[in-house]
C-alpha cells in the first residue's frame, strides 16, 4: 500500500494545487459550492491579506501514488494571542479523501506546528478571523452550501474524532420560508419603536451612496459582538479588504441601515440574493462568462441570505429588529423571496437567534469547530 507524503506549498504550481484540490474532490456534487478562486489566491498574498501582517501561516498538500489526496493550512494569530491571550494553531483549508491515514498526516502537520511554536492547542476548520469562513460541517451535508459557508462530506467529522479532536465550538444555520403575512407583532412593534426612538430606516438611490456606511457597520459589528469571548475586533485593513471583496456582489435593496436622529447608525442587516447556484455554474470565476450567472441570480431568486446583521447594544432589547425585518418583509415580498437562510451563528449566541423566532426558522445545518491539547501528544 503507498503511503501519504506531505509536501508544504511553496511554488505557485503546489499553490494552484492547494487552491483546486477541492473543485475536483467535490466534482458533480450537486451541494458543494466553490470559492472564488482568484480570492483564495490573494488570501496567501500578504500584500492581499492585512492578516498576515499579525499572523503566520502555512499550507501543505498531501499526495499518495503522485495525486493530490488532501490539503490542510495551519496559522498562528498573534493579535488573538496578544489581545485574547488566546494561543493556539488555528487549522483551516483542511480537505481530503476518504482515507483515515491522509487525514492523520494532515493533523500531525497540525500538531507539529504548534509543537515547533510550543504551542499546547490546535482547533479547526477556521481562518485567520472572525469573518473568515469556520466551521465542519456535522449537519446538513444534503443542503446547498452558501457562499461564506464551508461544506464538506459527511466523513470529515468521523475521521477527526477517531484521531481525538472534540467539539470546541458549535454555530447552527437556520433556512426560513418567508411569510406571505408579516407577523402582526412585527407590523404593530416596527412603528411605535421608531416613533419612540426617532429610528429612521435609510433608502439607498444607489450602491455609492452605501459606500460612507460601510466602515461604521464593520464598527458597530463590533459592538455588536465583542462580548463574545472570542471575538477579535476588525482591523482598518480588514475593512478595507471586506469591502473590496464583498461589495460588488452588494444590491442596495438588501441591504438595512437603521438610524437615530443624529443620523448615527444603530441597527444594520446586509443581505443577498443566494449566489450558490452562480457560483456553481461559473465553478467559481466571475470572468469571461461568470458574471453572466451572477447577474441573472441578483435579478431574478427566490433565495436570499442573511450575512451579517448588527445591532448596537443600546438597542438591542427595545424592539429594533421590528423596524429590520419589517423592513426585509416588504423588500423580499417586492422582489419575490421565498426563503430565506441564515449565516452560522454560535450556538450560544441566543440574542441573535431569537430575531428570527417570529418566522419559523428550521436548524437546517450544523457546523463545529474541532480541538485538541497536544502538550502530552
Amino acid at each position: 500500500m503507498s503511503k501519504v507524503s506531505i509536501l508544504e506549498v511553496k511554488t505557485a504550481d503546489q499553490l494552484k494545487k492547494f487552491v483546486k484540490f477541492p473543485m475536483d474532490l467535490y466534482k458533480n456534487n450537486p451541494y458543494y459550492v466553490p470559492s472564488f478562486i482568484k480570492d483564495e489566491f490573494k488570501i496567501w498574498d500578504p500584500k492581499e491579506n492585512p492578516a498576515l501582517n499579525y499572523s503566520e501561516a502555512k499550507q501543505y498538500l498531501a499526495f499518495k501514488d503522485n495525486k493530490v489526496v488532501g490539503r490542510i493550512a495551519v496559522m498562528i494569530n498573534h493579535k488573538e494571542e496578544k489581545e485574547l491571550g488566546i494561543a493556539k494553531v488555528r487549522f483551516g483549508w483542511i480537505d481530503f479523501i476518504d482515507d483515515q491515514e491522509v487525514s492523520a498526516a494532515l493533523i500531525q502537520k497540525a500538531i507539529d506546528y504548534a509543537k515547533e511554536h510550543q504551542i499546547d492547542k490546535i482547533e479547526g476548520p477556521m481562518g485567520f478571523t472572525n469573518l473568515d469562513k469556520a466551521g465542519m460541517l456535522t449537519m446538513g451535508f444534503d443542503k446547498l452550501a452558501t457562499m461564506i459557508g464551508i461544506y464538506n462530506h459527511e466523513y470529515y467529522p468521523k475521521h477527526l474524532e477517531n484521531l481525538g479532536l472534540t467539539k470546541e465550538k458549535e454555530w447552527v444555520e437556520f433556512e426560513m420560508n418567508f411569510p406571505k403575512v408579516l407577523p402582526e407583532k412585527v407590523e404593530k412593534f416596527s412603528g411605535l419603536i421608531a416613533q419612540k426612538y426617532k429610528l429612521k430606516v435609510l433608502h439607498f438611490k444607489s450602491k455609492e451612496e452605501i459606500l460612507p456606511y460601510v466602515e461604521p457597520m464593520f464598527k458597530l459589528l463590533d459592538e455588536t459582538y465583542k462580548h463574545l469571548s472570542t471575538y477579535t475586533p476588525i482591523s482598518d485593513e480588514q475593512i478595507q479588504t471586506y469591502r473590496e471583496k464583498y461589495f460588488p456582489f452588494i444590491d442596495k435593496n438588501y441591504v438595512i441601515c437603521v438610524v437615530d436622529e443624529n443620523q448615527e447608525l444603530v441597527s444594520f442587516a446586509i443581505t443577498m440574493p443566494s449566489y450558490s447556484r452562480a457560483l456553481q455554474k461559473s465553478k467559481g470565476k466571475l470572468f469571461p462568462f461568470g458574471w453572466w450567472h451572477f447577474l441573472q441570480a441578483s435579478k431574478k431568486n427566490d433565495r436570499a441570505n442573511f450575512y451579517l446583521i448588527g445591532i448596537h447594544p443600546e438597542y438591542q432589547r427595545r424592539g429594533v429588529t421590528a423596524i429590520i425585518f419589517k423592513e426585509i418583509f416588504v423588500r423580499f415580498t417586492s422582489m419575490g423571496i421565498d426563503f430565506a437562510e441564515t449565516n452560522p451563528e454560535l450556538e450560544e449566541n441566543k440574542s441573535v437567534q431569537v430575531l428570527w423566532q417570529d418566522y419559523n426558522p428550521v436548524n437546517h445545518k450544523r457546523r463545529r469547530t474541532y480541538s485538541m491539547m497536544i502538550n502530552d501528544k
